[in-house]
């Protein structure tokens, strides 16, 4: 990549890719600008309908990330065309389309792709004040931040393919994936919210770093704090990683610290790749405990896990 052409630069391109932001941001005037994303993934559940559902709710999430109000989307499928039963790819865009017209986003088409191994995903196009954006670069010293959703739905996926967890475990999983970051979106815009992003594929940790880097400041993480899935520790402890878990270790490299009392199965979900995860919010000290109260009233698993500090000698530190 970094060998490609730099773009010319355009006045209007608030947020690009430089910051590694959750979607970009493109000023049509003063008062109004676009937000645009794309993601699609592999199964990683059984169901064909909550697949669908997940991709979809995935894709939205990261116009929500940056504040904005999820408008259209464009479906991309990759399914084979012999094999395979269509009744899957049916219940897939039934999912899907189920879930954006729940959040009144509308589907104005897409593409598919005749491909051996099934992905699916939206590409999202949302609307925004320019003026009310939360990026990763918004974070500031003496900010708290707070995580809206558990984690550890790498290591469930896992689990499933290898048959390793039971229904409870994957459903409540599965709710996570499917509660909205539509809530937290509503609640950063009353709050003023300028830093945040979505825990996705990079994990906390990944997107953590990014934040502490646009940000330039150092990002302290309480490991102990840290909600957790039901399950998701048991099944780090046995192994169930993902591939992610190591590409986010070199992802993040010696610019984490992890001190000696994080424990170790712990340290796995912190680099466990999410779907749909929750959102990591920077917010000023005098507003945590009332945006954390009103999270709650959608993400009753929301805590505050750590705080912002002017940048050290580690982007993050886990304690």
């Amino acid at each position: 990549m970094s060998e490609l052409p730099k773009q010319p630069v355009d006045p209007n391109l608030i947020v690009g890719f430089d910051t590694a932001d959750d979607a970009g941001v493109y000023r049509l005037r003063d008062d109004l600008a676009l937000v645009q994303t794309l993601d699609f993934f592999t199964p990683i559940v059984d169901d064909p309908y909550d697949y669908g559902r997940i991709s979809a709710l995935n894709s939205i999430n990261d116009v929500w990330a940056m504040a904005g109000t999820p408008i259209t989307a464009m479906a991309i499928t990759c399914f084979p065309k012999t094999g395979v039963d269509p009744a899957i790819l049916s219940g897939i865009m039934r999912g899907g389309l189920e879930t954006l017209n729940r959040y009144g986003v509308t589907l104005i088409g897409g593409h598919s792709v005749d491909n051996a191994q099934i992905m699916f995903g939206y590409s999202v196009t949302g609307v925004i004040d320019p003026n009310k954006i939360a990026t990763n670069s918004g974070a500031r010293p003496g900010d708290v931040l707070i995580l809206t959703k558990p984690i550890g739905t790498g290591v469930i996926s896992t689990g499933i393919k290898k048959a390793q967890v039971d229904d409870a475990v994957v459903a409540a999983s599965v709710e996570t994936m499917l509660t909205p970051g539509k809530y937290a979106a509503e609640a950063m815009r009353e709050f003023e919210v300028k830093g945040a992003t979505d825990v996705t594929g990079f994990a906390l940790l990944g997107h953590a770093w990014e934040v502490a880097c646009a940000s330039k400041v150092t990002i302290e993480i309480d490991s102990r704090a840290v909600p957790l899935l039901d399950g998701a520790l048991e099944l780090a402890h046995a192994g169930m990683l993902t591939s992610g878990d190591k590409t986010n270790r070199q992802y993040v490299g010696n610019d984490a610290e992890l001190l000696p009392s994080v424990d170790v199965d712990l340290a796995k979900l912190l680099f466990d790749p999410q779907t749909a995860g929750g959102m990591l919010i920077a917010v000023t000290e005098d507003k945590a405990e009332a945006l954390l109260r009103t999270l709650r009233n959608n993400y009753p698993h929301a805590q505050i896990i750590g705080r912002v500090f002017p940048r050290r000698s580690h982007s993050i530190i886990v304690s």
